[in-house]
């Protein structure tokens, strides 16, 4: 017959294992599926209660910050800085509503230079290379992440050269005299063109902005909000014969994952 209960401690309560015991029992340490600051965040997460307490914040609400509010691609924080300040020279705040940091931009770029879209996973990478006028050709066989690290680097570079300021420390109009450069093709990159990066980064802040929030940007569909764009609509069915003009609240796909 196996035992069933455990050891106790004594007060008649059977022992729990520590998190480092249990991990150092399971091997999930040896080998590094859990390494250095993932550790704790591992550890802490693997011993979460389902249920919530008085002291818990709302699970939701925490969930969708840590995944949106992390960095997956940028190592540097001097990096992401510098990505931030020109994003939000592109699609700066105004009277109408919050710019590009507001909306999360950098976080939406960050994770798509993480996945297959940064490392061109799909994409014809061979020779040869054509010498084209267009900007927005994409002629290099560099990665795009390789191509956002290569531009924002040169783009803090040329900022201390010219200033003796990192870029995201400039005044606005200086930060829009180094990307004026950047989108003219002034500025010498390694291996592309700064025209090709300039026309990398502009697309991808405009689709940070009115993407789903899903993916990152577009952050309380403030985007969509300020085009009175409704979002994600399964149908219509519910309005279509409506005589007056509708107002509709804006949705997410996450609001159909609820």
């Amino acid at each position: 017959m196996s035992d069933k209960k455990g050891k106790s401690n004594g007060n008649g309560q059977p022992k729990q294992k520590s998190r480092r015991q249990f991990l150092k029992n399971s091997g999930l340490v040896v080998g590094g599926i859990v390494g250095g600051g993932l550790l704790g965040t591992f550890a802490d997460n693997l011993f979460v209660s389902d249920q919530p307490t008085s002291t818990q914040p709302n699970q939701g609400e925490t969930l969708e910050r840590e995944f949106t509010e992390t960095r997956m691609f940028f190592t540097r924080f001097e990096d992401f800085s510098v990505l931030g300040a020109a994003v939000e020279r592109i699609y700066p705040e105004d009277d109408n509503g919050p710019g590009a940091i507001g909306l999360g931009v950098p976080y939406f770029i960050d994770k798509q230079l993480a996945g297959p879209y940064g490392s061109n996973k799909f994409d014809y990478m061979k020779g040869p290379i054509q010498e084209v006028d267009v900007a927005s050709s994409y002629q290099t066989l560099m990665t795009r992440g390789e191509v956002f690290i290569e531009g924002i680097r040169k783009l803090n570079a040329e900022s201390l050269n010219t200033y003796d300021e990192r870029f995201y420390d400039l005044e606005e109009e200086q930060q829009d005299e180094l990307l004026t450069a950047m989108e003219a093709g002034e500025i010498e990159l390694r291996g592309v063109k700064s025209s090709t990066f300039f026309s990398l980064l502009r697309q991808m802040t405009i689709e940070g902005v009115y993407a789903d929030p899903l993916y990152g940007g577009n952050k309380d569909m403030m985007g969509w909000k300020m085009k009175e764009h409704p979002g994600i609509r399964a149908g219509y069915s519910d309005l279509i014969e409506e005589e007056e003009f509708q107002v509709i609240e804006q949705m997410s796909l996450k609001d159909y994952q609820r």
